[in-house]
């Protein structure tokens, strides 16, 4: 496969990922938004911001900025997607194209400010239903060979960073380590993070309802059957590299490693000692994925031409 393809391919998903978690991330808060007092929300759209990625400060209406900042992240996204899919038209299915296409011209019409004013909500649910159907698509009409492999590389990369990085803020504003029962609004708080991560009734099949901080933190990170926790995602996204690793006869002995690393973080370090310092776990876990992000683009985007002329 020519690295150009498999680059489209990896940030066509990624950046269509990045939509659909940041479309979600805002749901989830407006809605809550109505359980809350108006002098708690600047804390929680802050919050927003830098669970969205945002570095900048933010200087007057908490709640506007961070409107503003998935509106534009979310339609940015989406055309970003669309047009790394343009470039690869011939390596993805009519299916796949007219999907993502249709998405690229509803997001246009719903993002502009008046719609979103009006009827946020109209465009974060369609965000939300044109990506999970998107990736249906992706699954049912295209084969899954290496470009297949490249997208579910993007899709859970970009999965792993986000989650961990909404798991860390959270964690550090609402986790305390007494034993003191949490009040109504922190109970609300918690059903937020995982909703946010479409985990609140999937959790609730695995402890029941009884909502305890390191129950959901235990089931975000290191649970190995729920698609959007940090461990299944890992587990994707090793397995993808494998497979390319094996289509393409190339030797990336670092990226092996880097992998391993990873999953080896998710899959022996002791739930206690996570809960001890969550946020340096978080911040080693993202950047072992930077790392693999930058091995992926050596080994299979810009390598040199005397590295393919060894295989």
């Amino acid at each position: 496969m020519l690295s150009r393809v498999a680059d489209n391919l990896y940030w066509m998903s990624r950046y269509l990922e990045r939509a659909e978690h940041c479309a979600r991330i805002a749901g989830v808060h407006l809605n809550l938004m109505l359980e809350h007092e108006p002098a708690s929300q600047d804390r929680r759209w802050w919050r927003v911001l830098a669970a969205l990625g945002s570095s900048e400060p933010v200087e007057g209406d908490a709640f506007a900025a961070a409107q503003s900042y998935a509106l534009d992240q979310i339609v940015d996204s989406i055309a970003a997607a669309r047009d790394n899919a343009r470039q690869v038209r011939e390596q993805i299915s009519s299916e796949m194209w007219e999907q993502l296409n249709r998405l690229f011209h509803e997001s246009r019409r719903m993002g502009t400010p008046e719609f979103w004013g009006a009827q946020p909500h109209d465009l974060l649910i369609t965000v939300v239903q044109s990506a999970h159907l998107f990736q249906g698509i992706t699954d049912s009409t295209m084969i899954h060979g290496e470009g297949w492999q490249f997208i579910q590389m993007g899709r859970f990369m970009e999965r792993v960073q986000a989650t961990a990085r909404l798991i860390d803020l959270h964690f550090a504003e609402f986790f305390r380590p007494s034993a003191e029962a949490m009040n109504a609004s922190e109970h609300m708080e918690w059903i937020g993070l995982l909703r946010s991560c479409t985990a609140f009734e999937s959790y609730c099949k695995v402890y029941t309802a009884d909502l305890r901080p390191e129950r959901v933190a235990e089931f975000l990170l290191l649970n190995d059957e729920f698609p959007h926790s940090v461990r299944f995602a890992v587990n994707q996204l090793r397995k993808s590299l494998g497979a390319v690793h094996e289509a393409t006869a190339r030797k990336p002995d670092r990226l092996d490693k880097l992998a391993g690393r990873l999953t080896a973080a998710l899959s022996y370090t002791p739930l206690e000692e996570i809960m001890s310092n969550l946020h340096e776990f978080s911040l080693n876990i993202r950047r072992l994925c930077g790392n693999i992000h930058a091995g992926i683009n050596q080994v299979y985007i810009t390598y040199p031409v005397e590295a393919a002329l060894e295989i």
